[in-house]
């Protein structure tokens, strides 16, 4: 068993790299650290960044997204999981039990202003399990959920 913090600390660092240009130039950039990303505002000659939430065939996006500024992070199983017996266990564990989740969906992706608040987010929807769209809705945040 290992504990990864990949997921926060890669939203950490989305955020703190924005800040870092931000303060550097006014150029508009889109930092995407493993999928999770920010922007600074829309491309020059462009009235947005065209960002794929990816479907499971490699190269696919399942849905397009026009981003103009913000961040988007994703959390989910669609690629992380562990198959044994014919059951399929997420990655992602639900600290009251110690177990993977239940219910959940195979991927969350939630827009926000920041992305480690979209990280988090979208995190907290997948322990959620099937109440993930509810809690999402109350958050009054962007998402794109997919169930199996």
């Amino acid at each position: 068993m290992e504990i990864d913090l990949g997921g926060i600390g890669k939203e950490y660092a989305v955020d703190k790299a924005v800040l870092e240009l931000g303060s550097r130039s006014d150029i508009p950039c889109l930092v995407n650290f493993g999928g999770d990303l920010a922007v600074t505002g829309p491309p020059e000659h462009r009235q947005a960044w065209t960002v794929g939430i990816e479907t499971l065939v490699p190269g696919g996006a399942e849905k397009c997204i026009e981003l103009t500024h913000g961040a988007l992070a994703t959390s989910g199983d669609a690629r992380r999981f562990l198959m044994k017996n014919g059951i399929r266990y997420s990655h992602v564990l639900d600290p009251r039990t110690g177990w993977p989740v239940t219910g959940a969906a195979s991927s969350i992706t939630v827009a926000a202003d920041r992305c480690t608040q979209a990280g988090m987010l979208a995190t907290l929807a997948m322990l959620k399990g099937l109440s993930a769209e509810s809690f999402l809705e109350e958050q009054a945040e962007q998402y794109w959920c997919r169930r199996f």
